[in-house]
């Protein structure tokens, strides 16, 4: 699976997940800094899921319509260790219950709850690129 993980996201979760063989693009080895609507661009131009810890993006996708990535996992805990977002992740694509692509999923250590993110023909091109 291909990510974009977002600067709140440990590098050691992204080591995780790159060693168990997906594609993980880190903003915070390439692009440290930049705005969450430019983050959400990057994962929609590249078609990437994105991991974060930050509740913007539920705003800037449904109430700003700025284009949604091939999904969002916002991860709502604060993480124990380094190691565990990336454990966390892991463990969700294991399971055959949940489908992040296509899907806005709010995440805690104990509940799961998942949006479907607007289809394309209904998001407006573009917008502001102001947090």
């Amino acid at each position: 699976m291909k990510f974009l993980a977002n600067e709140n996201f440990p590098l050691v979760s992204v080591g995780l997940l790159r060693s168990a063989g997906h594609l993980v693009i880190a903003i915070a080895e390439d692009s440290p800094g930049i705005i969450d609507a430019q983050v959400l661009a990057r994962a929609s131009a590249e078609e990437s899921l994105l991991l974060t810890f930050d509740r913007d993006y539920g705003e800037l996708i449904f109430r700003r319509r700025l284009p949604a990535p091939a999904g969002v996992l916002y991860l709502r805990f604060d993480p124990i260790s380094p190691e565990e977002p990336g454990q966390f992740v892991l463990s969700l694509l294991k399971r055959a219950d949940i489908q992040l692509t296509g899907k806005f999923t709010t995440a805690t250590r104990d509940t799961i709850r998942q949006r479907p993110l607007p289809a394309s023909d209904e998001r407006r091109e573009g917008g502001s690129l102001s947090r």
